[in-house]
């Protein structure tokens, strides 16, 4: 008679989950645990009253001398470190709770989390209840800790309710927000935002952007929208609110420097501001540099009396930055004339 035994005798014994017995090698039965080998030479010692045995772990460079430090490597496995401890365990406390709708007038959604983990299992259970109607909170598939509620009726005054109540094995715990439909109203930011140098002029960006796409009717329920931008030079944002329309031209950015720029959008009259969209970048438009003299052009002659006629050069005399309207200019050009002359006299 073999000496071999099934290691349920094992588990019963020792209160623990029922292992399954795969010829030379016990599985302890969770899927993420080391595999338990038992080697020819310790199978007759693979037994519930075996007070040693020489257990080899596949995948721990390790080895046991008892079968409770068998028990102990696979509760750490199932357990992982900061869980393990059942003074860890605990009951919920009050869930986070919020309510927005992001496609009025069609309906709103409320999404929840807990402020800090149980290391236990958590079920939820959300009630919405308008007047005395208990409404239908459709969850999503994903994220998990959301439901949509759809409009019954439009334009009501009376608040809506809604309750999360969250419960485990060791207690249970609750959140209420009441609200008026319009208070909870606020857009996705607005998509698509652009911004550009207007062609001929350094002081000016124009920026467009498009209605959040989850927005059903803005001809109906029309949006405003809030525009911030900045230099990346400065840290003070200028802003400006649009009462309609999709685009905006910047009249007062600095010439050639670098902005940053985002806008937001809330329906016309109700709910709030929604967050910032995200950032785009642009400069206004600069003048091409225009081919400029660099080095001093030498004339030379081979008469008796050589010389050599340096006109100034344009970059020194003619400095843009330097010039302010036209009168610099003639006086530039002026000036290089004398010496010009001067020059041919000489010779």
């Amino acid at each position: 008679m073999s000496s071999q035994k099934n290691p349920t005798d094992f588990d019963e014994k020792l209160g623990t989950s029922q292992g399954v017995w795969t010829g030379g090698k016990w599985d302890s039965g969770y899927k993420d645990n080391w595999a338990l080998e038992v080697t020819r030479e310790t199978e007759p010692y693979a037994s519930a009253r075996a007070s040693r045995a020489a257990f080899i772990l596949k995948g721990c460079p390790c080895a046991v001398t008892s079968q409770a430090e068998v028990l102990s490597l696979i509760r750490q496995q199932q357990f992982p470190m900061g869980r393990r401890d059942s003074s860890q365990r605990s009951p919920p406390k009050e869930p986070v709770l919020m309510c927005r709708s992001n496609n009025y007038p069609k309906g709103f959604y409320c999404s929840w989390h807990l402020p800090s983990p149980t290391y236990i299992p958590n079920s939820f259970n959300i009630s919405v209840i308008h007047r005395t109607r208990e409404m239908v909170c459709k969850k999503d598939i994903f994220p998990k800790n959301r439901c949509h509620i759809r409009y019954l009726q439009l334009f009501s005054t009376v608040k809506y309710k809604v309750t999360l109540t969250v419960t485990n094995a060791l207690g249970k715990n609750s959140t209420t927000l009441t609200f008026d439909e319009f208070a909870i109203v606020k857009p996705d930011p607005p998509e698509s935002v652009v911004a550009k140098p207007v062609p001929n002029n350094p002081w000016q960006l124009e920026v467009a952007w498009q209605n959040p796409s989850s927005w059903p009717d803005p001809e109906s329920f029309p949006l405003k929208f809030f525009l911030r931008y900045r230099p990346l030079i400065l840290d003070v944002w200028q802003h400006v609110e649009l009462l309609d329309g999709t685009s905006h031209t910047i009249t007062d950015a600095y010439a050639g420097k670098e902005y940053i720029i985002q806008a937001a959008t809330k329906d016309n009259d109700i709910g709030t501001w929604n967050d910032w969209s995200v950032a785009v970048h642009a400069t206004p438009w600069t003048e091409e540099p225009k081919h400029l003299t660099t080095e001093a052009q030498v004339t030379e002659t081979t008469s008796a009396s050589t010389s050599y006629f340096v006109p100034p050069p344009t970059t020194k005399i003619c400095d843009k930055g330097a010039m302010v309207g036209s009168g610099a200019v003639a006086v530039c050009w002026t000036a290089g004339l004398v010496l010009a002359a001067y020059g041919v006299l000489f010779i």
